[in-house]
């Protein structure tokens, strides 16, 4: 058997060797266009901030190394042309020679992965962008040379940590977000701290601004303002490479990328698509998503050549579980957002809360933020959110586990998680979050979130500050009443008539509070998340 692979990195290499261990008799060839074959590029920016600082470290294996240990004939610099899928033949150039050749198959893996978005625009091709190895050499060289200050355009996972990394070397960083958020996964609430983050370190963050023009020393937003800009680094997102597969006369999915079935087949039955460019299915709706991640292509590539070797396999829908560093803060998120539930119409509960990331007696802890998305009806996960300095991928990779499982939000109560006062508490964040979400399926606690709280006022409900005096005095939603928990049996008589909204700082107080005075027969709920969530939303 003949199996020829384009495009190598995280898919198509791990099918070119996966299907080597499983089958030492096959032929396998792999055509990479690029420099590069198998190489880190989620560790490309880490490169340019010098936190990686050799370049070889993000060589993973070479066309040599990997015809040593695998027998594997990879051809760098090698460019496929056209499928003829009837025939089974690949036509292929080489970038170095120029001369075109065709090579047969009979299986044909594509993982041509994804490509940067450059939009449009005057000048633009002054700007940067940041798919591979050759992408990394050519920013590094413009950083050895006379570099103070950088644009980044995109504040998704690339943008930030392109930003954070340019920050570390030294230079004067803005960030460029068309949207009122950095983040996109995250709702407004948890993105809302990690541009304060970024600025706290030096970093300008210029929300809700679009590129417009890029000049020969900085670039014109389109509100007309000009920034200084050395380096333009474009991270806007990427578009799934998909015209071979196009030309080759394979199916389009709904989402634009290569439409595969459960075993990442194409509609034509020798040919596979692994990778960015292949779409996946999505864990709450089965419907066809893209999602560009590394772990996915890897797994994918795994599953393929399972496949082309006889094994029954099966992909399993995608959640999208990702995590970033932003300096000293970790933001990590899988499944569904609200914005993205509200405008499906989806149902769904939302649960804040603000755990410490470990045991608060043990020294260092500091507190996560954590949102979790559930379906009211059932009490199914549909997502999660975190940021916090530590603790935060763990938490999210927990809930990640169950969503894959089938598992409810108040399963999470009763998970049995490790514990020791410097790694968590006896009652773990996620712990607590299915205890909350337990509490609101069985009516036991009843809430209100931050976006909904002005409605309920302004409908006439008392928001009630149970906080400490010295707390309400730092900060307090403006016009709430400040009556301590530990004081508010005494004065739950001076509490005005109607409804009645309670809050904390990040909601445990509030909850005590609730339950108190619903027993006094009050009709009472919790601002969930407390203060503390309102905040950072209104910040926003």
């Amino acid at each position: 058997m003949k199996v020829v692979v384009i495009g190598g990195v995280a898919g198509g290499m791990s099918a070119a060797t996966r299907l080597r261990r499983l089958d030492e008799q096959a032929e396998i060839v792999v055509l990479e266009r690029g420099a590069h074959v198998s190489y880190a590029n989620c560790g490309l920016p880490y490169y340019l901030g010098g936190v990686i600082p050799e370049r070889d470290a993000l060589l993973l294996q070479t066309p040599e190394s990997l015809r040593s240990r695998f027998a594997l004939d990879v051809r760098v610099r090698h460019e496929a042309l056209d499928v003829d899928t009837a025939a089974r033949t690949v036509r292929v150039r080489d970038l170095e020679s120029g001369r075109a050749y065709t090579e047969t198959y009979d299986a044909l893996v594509l993982s041509p992965g994804a490509a940067p978005f450059v939009p449009d625009l005057p000048g633009v091709e002054r700007a940067r962008t940041l798919r591979d190895v050759t992408d990394a050499d050519r920013i590094a060289a413009d950083l050895d040379g006379d570099v103070r200050t950088a644009v980044v355009v995109g504040g998704g996972f690339i943008g930030v940590e392109a930003a954070e990394n340019l920050r570390g070397r030294g230079l004067d960083v803005t960030l460029v977000e068309l949207a009122d958020q950095v983040l996109a996964p995250l709702d407004p609430e948890m993105a809302a701290p990690v541009a304060a983050r970024l600025r706290a370190h030096g970093v300008r963050v210029e929300l809700e601004a679009r590129l417009a023009e890029v000049l020969p020393a900085g670039v014109v937003l389109a509100d007309g303002r000009e920034l200084d800009a050395d380096l333009v680094l474009l991270a806007i997102g990427v578009r799934p490479e998909t015209a071979l597969a196009r030309a080759a006369g394979l199916e389009a999915g709904a989402r634009g990328g290569i439409a595969v079935d459960a075993s990442q087949r194409t509609s034509d039955p020798h040919v596979y698509a692994v990778g960015d460019a292949a779409e996946k299915r999505d864990a709450l709706t089965g419907d066809a998503t893209l999602v560009p991640l590394a772990n996915l292509a890897n797994r994918h590539g795994r599953l393929v050549a399972d496949a082309i070797a006889g094994r029954p396999v099966a992909a399993r829908p995608a959640v999208a579980t990702a995590v970033v560093r932003v300096f000293d803060l970790t933001v990590a998120a899988t499944g569904w957002n609200e914005k993205r539930l509200r405008a499906a119409g989806h149902p769904y509960q939302a649960v804040h809360l603000h755990p410490g990331s470990h045991a608060g007696y043990y020294p260092g802890a500091s507190p996560i933020a954590l949102k979790v998305l559930f379906d009211p009806r059932d009490g199914r996960l549909l997502g999660a959110q975190a940021t916090g300095r530590d603790g935060v991928d763990k938490r999210v990779d927990v809930i990640a586990t169950a969503i894959a499982g089938g598992l409810t939000a108040p399963d999470l109560a009763d998970l049995e998680l490790s514990y020791a006062p410097p790694y968590g508490s006896a009652k773990d964040p996620v712990n607590m979050a299915g205890m909350i979400a337990e509490n609101l399926l069985t009516g036991t606690a009843r809430t209100v979130q931050w976006h909904e709280l002005d409605a309920a006022r302004a409908a006439g409900a008392t928001l009630v500050d149970v906080r400490t005096a010295e707390e309400h005095a730092r900060g307090a939603v403006p016009g709430a009443l400040s009556v301590p928990l530990d004081s508010l049996r005494e004065r739950a008589a001076e509490l005005p008539g109607g409804e009645l909204i309670v809050h904390c700082q990040v909601g445990l107080r509030g909850h005590n509070a609730q339950r108190l005075l619903t027993h006094l027969g009050r009709s009472v709920r919790n601002l969930d998340g407390g203060y503390a969530t309102w905040a950072a939303a209104t910040a926003a």
